[in-house]
């Protein structure tokens, strides 16, 4: 019963997470603030949903299918922000020339 509650926590946070970092997607500025608002609130998001999953798991497998996707989404997140962040700052470098 505690640990349904804590897992339930964990993803109702994560879940938060989620939706701070599209509100920061949808009212910041410029693209770097967006992308900074959304990488690390997803990435959070990310972490405390599958936090919480993995609580409610029932066996050894299914944690680690679990946390291989975490690290999988955690990967492809920051090489796309990377990638995103990248091509920002080559525009704005061919603008001001």
């Amino acid at each position: 019963m505690i640990l349904d509650i804590l897992a339930l926590t964990l993803i109702a946070l994560g879940a938060a997470f989620f939706v701070a970092g599209t509100i920061g997607l949808l009212r910041f500025p410029d693209t770097l603030c967006r992308l900074h608002a959304l990488t690390k609130a997803d990435g959070l998001g990310m972490g405390l949903t599958c936090l919480g999953v993995t609580l409610l798991a029932g066996s050894a497998g299914e944690i680690a299918r679990i946390l291989l996707i975490w690290f999988f989404v955690a990967a492809s997140s920051a090489i796309c922000g990377h990638l995103i962040a990248r091509h920002v700052r080559r525009a704005t470098d061919t603008e001001e020339r």
